[in-house]
């Protein structure tokens, strides 16, 4: 990953910076390294409009999908496509290090708040960071390592079992064709595994597969299948595949053929993997499905050796231990006076009298104290408020620590992306609706702030003058008007011994 450019000190002082989402920082890469050539950089508004009408660029090459760059308004009227000096946007990575260049010359608005920017883009430095870099090349450089003839590629965006293992291995051996694995590593895998995790997963089946390339490739999901197969097909070109194994939603594109294999079962006369119908119902075992693997490592009982090959489990169980072991989130919302942080502090005194768990607990009101100060109560404000919670409580999690989380939380789409935070830890979360009626709530107002608000003293009180959108998605529900302290703290960890996140002698007698 050289070749990289060097930009002024001016240009990084005085140019506007932007951090892309995660599916176009994996766009902007394939474009750097010439994956999604003849694209030198992102999309204007004539190739947008070109492709949706005849399913070409406006030049008439063809091509699958947009890849496109949208930006913040804010960030697109620093720009301006006519002037030299205001042309320049630097991409930077989550953390905030410079990618590559944009020089823009095409800024459109796409919705309110939001502008397409499109233009050619220049990497900066060398290449960036992060595990696994030697896995990360060039596809010309890949396509010079791969012997003349046919060339099977598979996209391993989840680990290799015993029946995909003989699927890629039949397939290779029926076309006389080198094995190129492409694997995804620019977001958690398919069933929520860290990058770095389907990586070492993968090359532990590799003495399984026939003789393979292996490639560690930044592509990641829009939430749109057909797109996204699209363009998949278009990189496993761009590497040098001629066929391309399916593992899903999978599209012809870039002159490849796809294959669809047929449905594998576990023949028990022999122990050989082969097509379902040719083995009597009575002799076959079918390939466990996703959730059945997911339940397996997290009830802590090790995989069969009939379905997924010892170093293969061996990783999946690193990775993934007994859910008592893992790291899980706690999270309470409900309205002021609800019982949220009694309930857990209770839980708190609970665990930590056990000593089977590590318990953080982020009160609300103390969060506001010394993680929040400063903040207000605004919509963005309490957004902004449940967003450092929750990455506090994920980096908790992440640990395998515990955390228990108090806030309001008074908006759907917070509490959902608190959720997403801790998934992506590969923790759990718990979602808690402590769900005490507002009356309940103002008859105990503790802190005056009912009155005050009642009074039109206080505004933005949330459940006066400000609204409380209810979970549709609580994991549990409790009512303190109809439920001691005790008895609700009960309930919680009555709850995280049945779902296996805290061990059983932890249930009440």
């Amino acid at each position: 990953m050289s070749n990289g450019w060097t930009l002024p000190d001016e240009v990084l002082r005085d140019a506007p910076a932007y951090t892309p989402r995660p599916y176009e920082l994996a766009d902007l890469e394939l474009l750097v390294n010439g994956a999604y050539a003849p694209l030198t950089g992102f999309m204007g508004r004539a190739d947008v409009a070109s492709l949706g009408r005849r399913g070409r660029l406006a030049d008439g090459t063809p091509w699958p999908a947009p890849v496109t760059l949208h930006v913040p308004t804010a960030v697109a009227e620093e720009l301006d496509p006519g002037d030299p000096g205001r042309r320049t946007l630097v991409l930077t990575d989550t953390e905030g290090a410079p990618m590559a260049l944009l020089e823009a010359t095409d800024v459109w608005s796409v919705r309110e708040g939001l502008s397409g920017v499109g233009g050619p883009i220049r990497r900066i430095g060398d290449g960036g960071h992060g595990p696994f870099q030697r896995l990360r090349r060039m596809p010309d450089e890949v396509r010079g390592l791969l012997p003349p003839g046919r060339v099977l590629g598979v996209i391993a965006d989840r680990p290799l079992h015993r029946p995909q293992l003989a699927q890629i291995a039949h397939a290779a051996r029926t076309l006389a064709a080198h094995l190129l694995v492409l694997i995804p590593i620019s977001e958690p895998a398919a069933d929520g595994l860290p990058p770095e995790v389907l990586v070492r997963s993968v090359f532990a089946a590799r003495d399984r597969m026939p003789p393979a390339t292996l490639v560690a490739v930044p592509l990641a999901r829009r939430g749109d299948e057909i797109r996204d197969a699209l363009l998949r097909a278009r990189v496993a070109a761009a590497f040098g595949v001629t066929h391309l194994l399916s593992t899903g939603e999978m599209l012809s594109g870039g002159g490849l053929r796809v294959l669809v294999p047929r449905e594998l079962a576990y023949d028990n006369r022999d122990g050989q993997w082969r097509w379902r119908d040719d083995i009597p119902p009575r002799n076959r075992r079918l390939a466990l499905r996703a959730e059945e693997i997911e339940d397996l490592l997290d009830r802590g009982f090790p995989l069969p050796e009939w379905h997924t090959p010892p170093a293969v489990a061996k990783e999946l169980a690193r990775a993934r231990p007994p859910r008592r072991h893992r790291g899980v989130v706690v999270f309470f919302t409900g309205l002021s006076g609800s019982g949220k942080s009694t309930i857990a502090r209770g839980l708190a005194d609970a665990l930590r009298e056990s000593g089977d768990r590590t318990v953080t607990l982020l009160d609300g009101d103390v969060v506001r104290r010394e993680l929040s100060a400063g903040l207000g109560f605004s919509r963005t404000d309490r957004d902004l408020n449940v967003r450092r919670i929750g990455w506090v409580a994920a980096e908790v999690a992440r640990h395998r620590g515990m955390a228990l989380c108090c806030p309001i939380a008074p908006y759907a789409k917070a509490r959902a992306t608190a959720r997403q935070m801790a998934l992506a830890a590969g923790a759990g979360f718990l979602l808690v609706h402590v769900a005490t009626p507002l009356e309940v709530c103002e008859r105990r107002d503790r802190k005056g702030l009912y009155a005050r608000a009642r009074a039109g003293l206080l505004t933005g009180m949330t459940g006066v003058d400000d609204p409380y959108e209810e979970p549709t998605d609580a994991d549990l529900v409790l009512d303190t008007s109809a439920l001691t302290v005790e008895e609700a703290v009960q309930a919680v960890l009555a709850h995280l011994t049945d779902t296996g996140w805290v061990e059983p002698r932890l249930q009440p007698a």
